[in-house]
């Protein structure tokens, strides 16, 4: 009976979330972290489950297979951050869907989510000649369910200093080899550098065709590279201090996939970042700096349950073991009285 009560007290104080609060309440955390600096997506090694808990696959349920046409990464519990160029004569895009918690599409892990877009918002001066402004947002129908595998990408202001961070990583669902038509059946990942811009625009490199507004990541040599179907998915870079990763690039464009002196190119997140807010109806768009309740609130990274009014002062994931032992305690004094 002091077992039950104890059980009964410690559950009165279990901290109660909602999809949109549990999501919010951390960002850029992977649950498992990736066992081998050179994964590729050219050429192709294995994603864990949980090591992308923040990227969703942009699928047409009407194509065959999977669906899948480009990746694309959660922001918030109900808007997904993706490339404008996977929507270039698309047809009836709100009557696509996206899947989130796995890292296989044709047999989903157990919890994936799918669910369908509500309207799809591409930049007003996006242009398919250059890419440049290669950004869109995606507002789902119904928020997704965090949780281990289903976590919110960090998304960086002007603030975060983003040349030198490392290591940086991509990852998707897009072919293995250059003009190959066959994809992976799980998730690709790849270590990657990122490379300045003036490197990048040189003349043995894009010869100038890379903005301000871009990101370069690859290597010199080439060999490892996103490459067609990658497009819209993250590319993420450690902190410098915390455990968790930034959504510096969306993977964008590149001639060829791992190519030398020819790398993958990424539009820029934090260049964006007051665009992003302003479509998510976060800042107006007569304002030039984004409101400190934003700032804190939005992309910064933040301890799971931390200060909340009332909340229990122990991780929810010790409280969860301490349930389990005590379920298996109770059961245990059941079968003896019996």
């Amino acid at each position: 009976m002091k077992l039950l009560l104890l059980l009964l007290l410690l559950a009165a104080c279990w901290p109660v979330q909602d999809a949109q609060s549990d999501c919010l309440s951390s960002c850029g955390v992977r649950a498992v972290s990736s066992y081998n600096n050179m994964m590729r997506i050219v050429g192709g090694s294995d994603a864990q489950p949980g090591s992308w808990p923040w990227i969703v696959s942009i699928q047409v349920p009407w194509k065959r297979g999977s669906g899948h046409i480009c990746g694309g990464s959660l922001i918030s519990h109900q808007w997904v951050l993706t490339a404008a160029h996977c929507f270039i004569n698309a047809s009836n895009p709100e009557m696509w869907r996206i899947m989130a918690g796995t890292v296989r599409l044709l047999q989903p892990d157990p919890g994936a989510q799918v669910i369908n877009i509500k309207r799809v918002l591409i930049h007003e001066y996006y242009s398919n000649l250059t890419q440049r402004n290669d950004i869109a947002l995606l507002e789902l129908q119904q928020p997704v369910q965090c949780g281990k595998y289903v976590q919110m990408a960090c998304l960086p202001d002007t603030s975060l200093q983003v040349p030198g961070l490392s290591p940086c990583y991509v990852g998707g669902w897009g072919a293995t080899q250059e003009g190959s038509k066959i994809t992976p059946a799980v998730l690709q990942e790849a270590a990657v550098n990122l490379i300045d811009i003036r490197t990048c625009n040189s003349s043995q490199w894009y010869r100038g065709a890379i903005s301000s507004t871009n990101v370069c990541a690859g290597y010199q040599q080439g060999g490892i590279d996103s490459c067609q179907g990658d497009s819209g998915g993250p590319l993420v870079c450690k902190d410098r201090t915390g455990d968790y990763y930034w959504l510096v690039g969306i993977t964008s464009w590149g001639k060829g996939c791992g190519r030398a002196q020819q790398p993958g190119v990424y539009t820029s997140t934090q260049h964006y970042y007051q665009w992003i807010l302003v479509q998510m109806g976060l800042l107006q768009a007569s304002q030039t700096t984004a409101p400190p309740y934003v700032a804190t609130s939005f992309h910064k990274p933040k301890p799971t349950y931390s200060n909340r009014p009332g909340s229990c002062p122990f991780p929810r994931n010790k409280l969860s073991e301490f349930f389990t032992l005590l379920q298996e305690m109770l059961q245990v004094i059941k079968e003896s009285e019996a």
